[in-house]
């Protein structure tokens, strides 16, 4: 068999990173790891391609060259989807489907030859099978949840890493907590499952036999869904690996709040080489936080939780949400003041929406307030709900507030007030790369000459040159990608108000 792979593309949102990106000459953020792994567990004597499509240009002539098309994606890349499956019929070849968007959408898509959806351990297999057969079926769907203590390292031979700011790991699946708008329990479930020390390692061994020098990031839906695993056999093998091999990777990952409460636990990953969380905060309003379901989040001084978290050493990038029912008028305001505060430099704030299959979707459902479908892209001030706050209110304190936060001079006094409360581990103070030396050069060339905000680029960059010299490439790393934030929020400044 001949297996084409394809990645549709992304929009421009702020998770794509796409304008810092361009300045390191990097492709893309993350390589595509769904697809990687499903790489491993096919046949060993097929032959396989790979297309990221953020990295690389779909051709024609790998289309015609292959057997099957397979493609895997996010809702958020539905557009891309969709052009990738027509393109691929004009040329008489068929399609394979699997991944989030079509896990929980795969009804949308009746052009689509086959469904291998839910978990490849549980349904590639069978669907092989079929094929070799020439019996293939239209539907494979996983029903339960599997132990990932077999699943194989990903196949990083498919794609050049130099193309990609990050290499990614995944070590579990699944959350223990039960937030209404998310999907995570959906497609993987309640229940953190994780993979072994053995194949920990492997991957770790296989990065580096590729000669990745970068970071590394943990894609685990909630990183310390099982803190005891974590605390006795993950975190001192990876510490021992990273001894053994002179610090080689600096690792990111998702975790909840909570980690701030468990001191063991924080040191553990920071002497592991993490120094970077994203964390799901959503809001500072408790009201909003107890209507989803946010427990973790509820009854704690969320602000000294972040502070406790970059004392230690690790970076909070920051997930936040407005549009809940119990949102006040002074939401828009309330979230200015408190990523200000907190010192989050990365505060990734998008509008609720509800993704299919979620508890919100279903309760929202039941009052009759779902509206088109979700576009899983919670910046482009698309609603698929009727929200409680006036529509026009709820968008245009959006994005009032999105222009705020990213705003020069806002966004500068944010990374100082991390820098103040900065602590990190001295072992992976390591050389800047050669992206980042391209990236700074041509920074300041665009942040101080080209781009609005110029002033405040220089007094930045001076303070940050003669009062903390030894912050320097965290500094300036900060401006280089808050270059991409601020367009991005240009962008959705001028979105026009979509109709509901």
């Amino acid at each position: 068999m001949k297996i084409l792979m394809v990645y549709p593309r992304y929009p421009d949102t702020f998770w794509s990173f796409r304008h810092a990106l361009k300045m390191a000459s990097l492709k893309a953020s993350f390589p595509p790891l769904g697809l990687l792994t499903v790489a491993s567990m096919l046949p060993q004597d097929w032959e396989i391609k790979l297309t990221d499509m953020n990295a690389d240009r779909l051709k024609d002539t790998d289309i015609t060259w292959a057997d099957y098309v397979f493609i895997s994606a996010m809702t958020v890349q539905e557009a891309s989807v969709r052009d990738v499956i027509k393109r691929t019929h004009e040329l008489g070849k068929p399609v394979v489907a699997g991944g989030p968007v079509f896990t929980t959408g795969h009804d949308d898509f009746p052009e689509v030859d086959h469904f291998v959806l839910g978990e490849a351990e549980v349904t590639l297999a069978p669907f092989v099978a079929d094929m070799l057969a020439g019996k293939p079926k239209r539907l494979y769907q996983a029903t339960g949840f599997p132990e990932i203590d077999t699943t194989p390292a990903p196949k990083w031979s498919l794609v050049n890493l130099k193309k990609y700011s990050s290499a990614v790991l995944q070590y579990s699946r699944g959350c223990p907590f039960d937030c209404e708008f998310c999907d995570i329990i959906v497609l993987n479930g309640h229940r953190p499952r994780t993979k072994s020390m053995a194949q920990v390692e492997s991957e770790l061994d296989a990065l580096r036999a590729v000669d990745w020098k970068g970071g590394v990031f943990v894609v685990d839906d909630n990183f310390i869904g099982n803190k005891r695993k974590l605390k006795e056999e993950t975190l001192p093998t990876i510490i021992e690996w990273q001894r053994r091999h002179g610090y080689r990777f600096a690792f990111s990952t998702e975790v909840s709040i909570n980690l701030a409460d468990d001191t063991k636990t924080l040191e553990l990953m920071v002497e592991a080489g993490f120094d970077r969380v994203f964390v799901g905060i959503e809001t500072p309003n408790t009201e909003s936080l107890a209507e989803c379901n946010k427990a973790q989040n509820v009854k704690r001084d969320l602000i000294t939780s972040v502070k406790i978290l970059q004392q230690h050493g690790l970076e909070v990038q920051g997930g936040f949400i407005v549009g809940f029912d119990n949102d006040p008028l002074t939401i828009f305001r309330n979230q200015i003041n408190f990523i200000q505060q907190s010192g989050i430099v990365t505060a990734m704030v998008g509008i609720l929406n509800a993704p299919r299959g979620t508890k919100l979707y279903n309760r929202l459902k039941s009052e009759n307030r779902l509206l088109s479908s979700f576009t899983g892209n919670n910046t482009d001030c698309s609603l698929n709900f009727v929200p409680k706050m006036q529509y026009e209110t709820l968008i245009n304190g959006y994005q009032q507030l999105i222009t705020q936060i990213y705003a020069p001079k806002q966004y500068y006094a944010r990374v100082r007030t991390f820098l103040a409360n900065y602590r990190p581990n001295p072992n992976f103070q390591r050389r800047p790369s050669r992206g980042y030396i391209r990236a700074f050069l041509r920074s300041l060339w665009l942040l101080g000459i080209q781009e609005k905000g110029r002033r405040d680029f220089w007094r930045f960059f001076l303070e940050s040159v003669f009062k903390s010299p030894q912050a320097f490439r965290v500094s300036m790393y900060h401006a280089i990608i808050g270059l991409h934030f601020r367009r991005v929020a240009v962008e959705v400044g001028r979105t026009p108000m979509p109709r509901i």
